[in-house]
């Protein structure tokens, strides 16, 4: 089956739409799914990586997610923080065994390594992570990793992205996973200095749990969103402000502190703020939260974060 569309909503809500209609039932260890097998997603403008939906806005716990892979940790804390269920997956209470980050920027990462081989050759075939492994099947653990393969391809000058899954979560991951491999499409295309092309997304297990169809009915019945693009991040190599955000995100995380901003542009200025205030709703400093939106330029991504200081003042939480 493929499935196309310019934004993750286009695909959420045709995905929802096939799995609700022709999915069949399936019962494995997570609980009962309705699944589709083998199916191509694809994404035609990597930048529509945001929902704008009541359901499924969720570019807080995306951004987190995603600064948990680019800083190499498989820590649960960092994570939780984000994700509050996420000890489920834990083995020790400390670790996530599947965890991306080492997989990808640790010692052994093998991000590097493809964009070094993209920058000497740019036709290759072989700029491929490899995230699932035979040793993830050895023994037990609560979390082997979903994703297979990323492969990086460059053609007509552009830095395409493949993903292979063998299973994938549409509701609950899904959203999560296009975020973050198209963010890190993006980095490496600027990386690399080439534009970025099309997202692709084959999962061999594309599924819904059934407790999750309630929740999964009611952004459907949404209707469907306007079409929203996140800005394209600045030219050039962006590992000096990765590295900045992501010391940015240790602090508010570890001790709520907001030291200057070292950023030099709007965009990643902007995704500080909205890690500051993600924080101080998390830790409940309600004051600081005061006209802090109003510092973010870019209109859909303010919009985000107005809508998050709302509902928290709202609910007290």
């Amino acid at each position: 089956m493929f499935i196309q569309g310019d934004t993750v909503d286009d695909l959420l809500k045709k995905t929802f739409k096939e799995i609700l209609d022709n999915g069949v039932e399936a019962d494995p260890t997570k609980g009962k799914t309705k699944e589709l097998s083998g199916v191509l997603l694809k994404l035609n403008n990597p930048l529509g990586r945001l929902s704008r939906t009541e359901g499924k806005g969720t570019i807080f716990s995306c951004l987190g997610e995603l600064l948990w892979y680019l800083s190499g940790s498989n820590k649960l804390d960092q994570i939780q923080y984000y994700i509050k269920n996420y000890q489920k997956y834990s083995d020790d209470g400390v670790t996530v065994f599947g965890a991306y980050g080492p997989r990808l920027f640790g010692p052994e990462g093998q991000v590097s390594t493809i964009i070094r081989d993209l920058q000497n050759r740019s036709s290759t075939r072989k700029a491929v992570i490899q995230l699932f492994s035979s040793s993830d099947i050895k023994s037990p653990h609560k979390d082997t990793p979903c994703t297979c393969t990323l492969q990086f391809l460059i053609r007509d000058g552009k830095l395409s992205l493949y993903t292979t899954m063998r299973s994938n979560d549409a509701f609950k991951g899904l959203p999560h996973d296009i975020f973050a491999f198209t963010m890190l499409q993006e980095l490496a295309a600027r990386k690399i200095g080439v534009p970025i092309g099309e997202y692709g997304h084959y999962v061999t297990s594309l599924h819904l749990y059934i407790e999750d169809i309630d929740k999964v009915n009611r952004f459907q019945n949404e209707g469907w969103q306007e079409k929203v693009f996140m800005p394209p991040m600045p030219e050039g190599d962006q590992t000096g402000n990765v590295l900045r955000l992501l010391k940015h995100e240790r602090r508010l995380r570890k001790y709520s502190r907001v030291d200057c901003k070292t950023h030099f542009d709007d965009y990643w200025n902007d995704l500080s703020t909205l890690l500051e205030v993600f924080a101080f709703i998390k830790c409940r400093d309600f004051a600081k939260l005061e006209n802090i939106d109003r510092s973010i330029k870019n209109d859909e991504l303010r919009s985000f974060a107005t809508r998050k200081i709302s509902l928290s003042q709202g609910n007290g939480v």
